[in-house]
């Protein structure tokens, strides 16, 4: 991917500070290139392919005395292409839905991860998988191919659009859009507990009349257990975290809020943030604006690298990066993001909750053309373990009110389990000091406040 010029919000270090020499005195080399690196830089623009017009059959059911049902795709057009295989849209003969087909080479020795990935994951902001089979050639190789939900457009492309037309984005769609962005990722960070490893604008999808995000592409993710090695050698350039540019194999899944800060920066911009044009230059751009890292810094980022000595460069002050007119609220959270220390950063449900995003919680925000906004309060596992004071931010009080009446009318019983869990919620967190598991907190209530001879409150 080639390098962009810097452009006025990047001004060149100061006469005298040396940035490529801090990221030469790493030592790095660039990696070889590798399949997946190759898989990350391909373009999703590559027009029509031969598949274009090929119909793919598979029958489903037939399980449990379902009846077997045969479904047919016609390929329309290929929307990206790399070394994992090809991206196609096409549509269902049978009923006429109009879908994402991603066809990989599967190697028969192996489980495909991303299959397994999805399977696990069902959020409003993140890509749902609605089928998947497998498919042979006449040379006798196997495909697996994922069906999914079809999304019109990208990040990527929305970004073009406003730089072919020489505009910035409005900055509702900036907050709309990224907000999003933390709301896939919190729940795939807490509930599967998969870090995605490669997210960018390209792996961002944007319905544009709903303005409804999700994350796609879930080729390079992983669940990360502590202790476990993983490549370095991951996520595309420009979102790179700093410390897998060091080397770092233990990291953690704050890799995916630096990449999500370095796209909310490039929607605030217009263009990337760090535009390197190699490993070593990337960590050039790095410290253009975050200055050298501190020696703790990069034991944080990686402990190996500790003794190494870097041209002191001080960091470029982040509202000069900005242009003058930018919100105080953006500029804060965009250096909470991008901060060499992983355990520095913000978690995705922390960001959710900063003011940047107030703007979406009133109670008459909507799209510029009137709508409504996309639904942003229906979270899922991800509040496991938050505390009350996190989900009163995250969930405005109009929310709640609206949410409450929905249950109440549709369910009563879903009212009952909303009431318990709210009630255990606050025992733990007013009476518990917050650090009393919820099965035992549960059972403590039933035993201290259920009527003798009943054992238990509404199945508590």
């Amino acid at each position: 991917m080639a390098s962009l010029p810097l452009g006025p919000h990047h001004p060149p270090p100061p006469p005298g500070h040396d940035a490529a020499a801090a990221a030469a005195a790493l030592n790095l080399a660039p990696p070889p290139r590798t399949e997946l690196a190759d898989n990350k830089q391909a373009s999703a623009d590559v027009g029509n392919e031969p598949v274009t017009g090929h119909v793919i059959s598979t029958t489903i059911g037939g399980k449990n005395g379902e009846p077997k049902q045969t479904l047919s795709y016609m390929a329309e057009r290929v929307v990206g292409t790399g070394s994992f295989g090809i991206v196609f849209q096409a549509k269902c003969l049978e009923t006429s839905e109009t879908v994402a087909i991603k066809k990989v080479l599967q190697d028969k020795r192996f489980k495909n991860r991303e299959l397994q990935l999805m399977r696990t994951m069902a959020h409003p902001n993140v890509i749902s998988l609605k089928q998947c089979f497998f498919s042979s050639t006449s040379r006798d190789e196997l495909f697996l191919n994922l069906v999914m939900e079809y999304v019109p457009e990208s990040l990527y492309g929305v970004l073009r659009h406003y730089s072919n037309v020489n505009q910035r984005m409005p900055l509702i769609f900036v907050k709309l859009y990224t907000y999003q962005i933390f709301r896939g990722l919190a729940y795939i960070h807490t509930g599967p507990g998969v870090c995605h490893r490669d997210l960018k604008p390209q792996n961002i999808l944007v319905d544009p009349l709903t303005h409804q995000v999700k994350l796609c592409d879930f080729g390079s993710a992983k669940v990360l257990v502590k202790g476990e090695a993983n490549i370095s050698y991951i996520c595309s350039r420009y979102y790179r975290a700093p410390e897998l540019i060091f080397g770092a194999t233990e990291y953690t899944t704050s890799i995916d809020i630096w990449s999500a800060g370095c796209v909310l920066a490039e929607l605030l911009l217009g263009q990337p943030l760090f535009p390197g044009d190699s490993a070593v230059n990337q960590l050039v751009e790095i410290i253009k604006v975050l200055g050298t890292p501190t020696r703790e810094e990069i034991r944080c980022m990686n402990p190996g690298y500790t003794e190494f000595r870097f041209p002191q460069i001080k960091a470029h002050p982040w509202h000069k990066i900005f242009h003058k007119r930018m919100p105080p609220e953006a500029i804060d959270l965009t250096s909470r993001l991008l901060q060499y220390s992983p355990s520095f950063r913000c978690t995705a449900l922390e960001a959710c909750t900063h003011p940047f995003f107030d703007e979406l919680r009133e109670p008459n925000a909507r799209l510029p053309n009137g709508r409504p906004l996309p639904p942003l309060y229906n979270f899922k596992q991800e509040l496991a373990g938050a505390s009350p004071d996190l989900i009163n931010k995250l969930i405005p009080e109009h929310a709640r009110r609206q949410s409450v009446m929905e249950i109440w009318g549709k369910d009563r019983s879903a009212w009952w389990e909303l009431m318990k869990s709210l009630v255990i919620r606050l025992y733990i967190f007013h009476n518990a000091g917050g650090n009393m598991p919820v099965r035992k907190c549960a059972a403590y209530l039933t035993q201290r406040f259920a009527v003798r001879g009943t054992g238990k409150i509404g199945n508590l």
